[in-house]
């Protein structure tokens, strides 16, 4: 991506922390990007177009986080939680280490523009954490029985929301609050992560 388009982006996602989604004018964005406003709008059209290529941008960022990560299929069935957090935590310090990036996308995800957005947005980038969603159902069935919707909306959603608090200095940025926001994320999860018995044993 260009250097000066993605400074932008960074400026634009900046300004919603500093004055709010519907505050943020393109004004500020230039002054924080150091272009003039004529420079700006020849890398996007308006404020709306910009605002979304912010949210794309950084919402690529969070999914390529599971693309790196080292995940141990093995781990799920000898600790199915300790599984899920080792995926969880990466995500949750992404947010906790980008401030402006966190407070703009839960103002974004949280605006009355997103669920218009939501209903045509493109998700292929998080392929690699749909697989690995796909792998944990397969070796714990009983997540079928979950509205699958709800259940990535209330993790995902929700640790984006605290990251928030965190950065906000709301919550510390500690380990005890690390470990207190999983089990809050995931009461009720670990009755799901067991695998099925097989139909055909036998009786005794």
């Amino acid at each position: 991506m260009d250097d000066t388009r993605t400074r932008i982006i960074f400026a634009a996602m900046k300004a919603v922390r500093q004055y709010g989604l519907e505050g943020m004018r393109i004004q500020n964005v230039s002054d924080l990007a150091g272009v003039s406003p004529g420079a700006l709008y020849r890398y996007f059209e308006s404020k709306d177009q910009l605002i979304l290529e912010s949210f794309q941008y950084v919402d690529k960022q969070a999914a390529a986080i599971f693309e790196h990560l080292k995940f141990n299929p093995l781990l799920m069935v000898t600790d199915p939680m300790g599984a899920v957090k080792s995926l969880w935590l990466p995500y949750f310090r992404f947010w906790v280490s980008h401030p402006d990036e966190t407070v703009f996308y839960h103002r974004f995800r949280d605006s009355a523009f997103f669920p218009k957005y939501d209903k045509s947005r493109d998700i292929s980038y998080f392929g690699t954490f749909i697989g690995m969603v796909q792998l944990f159902k397969k070796v714990f069935p009983a997540l079928d029985r979950m509205n699958q919707d709800l259940l990535w909306l209330h993790v995902l959603t929700s640790t984006v929301m605290y990251a928030k608090y965190v950065v906000e200095g709301i919550l510390p940025d500690n380990q005890e609050t690390e470990d207190t926001i999983f089990q809050l994320l995931t009461t009720g999860l670990n009755g799901y992560l067991k695998p099925e018995k097989s139909k055909n044993k036998r009786k005794k």
